[in-house]
């Protein structure tokens, strides 16, 4: 099995970014998307920039007859980030008191991007999974968003203890966005990315393209 390399990593940190300065592009035009974000990001989850959009749409049209994308999650403001990870770290803290702070850090970082180098952030990462016609979510063997510690460790790409359709569900879904360029971060299966400080480091890219957004307003058709 080869090396799980978690968001924490000082190795991701250590990623330049280049800023390339492309827009944040409304997705609810050209893919099928779940609302059930909407109530915690106020609309900003269906923002990704413009290199992403393009590349799920590649990845769409490599997916079999009667298979969707469907879109959850995509840019997340730097503060909403900043409470997710705090609030696992803590749930984390509570339950292994012994754990030193690299630790807890570590750990969380396998569920929630440290707010610094977070992929949705930039606008760069999404949250998503298969539909089949008619716009029911496929089984990918957990929840999205199940943590390590409520799916025993099915969240993980690669995990043993989910059936063979969700195995293979999971292997269409990859297959096509890894075709179109993105890349997995393999303790959760549903989250993909592209032109992010671990996009870079995975692919070899010597810099990253897309750096941190704040946004003055949210659910704009663009930006």
């Amino acid at each position: 099995m080869s090396e799980i390399i978690l968001m924490s990593d000082a190795r991701v940190a250590a990623v330049p970014v280049e800023e390339c300065g492309e827009r944040l592009a409304d997705v609810r035009d050209f893919l099928l998307v779940d609302d059930r974000k909407h109530e915690v990001s106020h609309g900003a989850e269906i923002l990704v920039r413009q290199g992403v959009l393009d590349r799920l749409l590649a990845a769409q049209a490599l997916l079999p007859d009667g298979l969707r994308l469907l879109f959850v999650e995509g840019y997340r403001p730097p503060d909403l980030q900043r409470r997710y990870f705090e609030t696992y770290a803590d749930e984390l803290r509570a339950g292994h008191p012994d754990w030193s702070p690299d630790r807890i850090r570590s750990a969380a970082s396998r569920y929630v991007s440290p707010p610094e180098i977070a992929p949705h952030s930039a606008g760069a990462a999404v949250d998503l999974t298969l539909a089949g016609a008619d716009g029911r979510e496929l089984d990918l063997g957990t929840p999205m968003n199940a943590s390590p510690e409520e799916s025993s460790g099915a969240c993980c790409t690669g995990a043993a203890n989910i059936t063979d359709a969700a195995r293979a569900n999971r292997a269409v879904l990859g297959g096509a966005l890894g075709s179109a360029g993105l890349v997995n971060y393999p303790t959760e299966w549903w989250h993909w990315s592209y032109g992010d400080r671990y996009w870079a480091l995975s692919t070899g890219a010597p810099a990253a393209l897309y750096g941190p957004r704040e946004l003055s307003c949210t659910a704009p058709r663009e930006i």
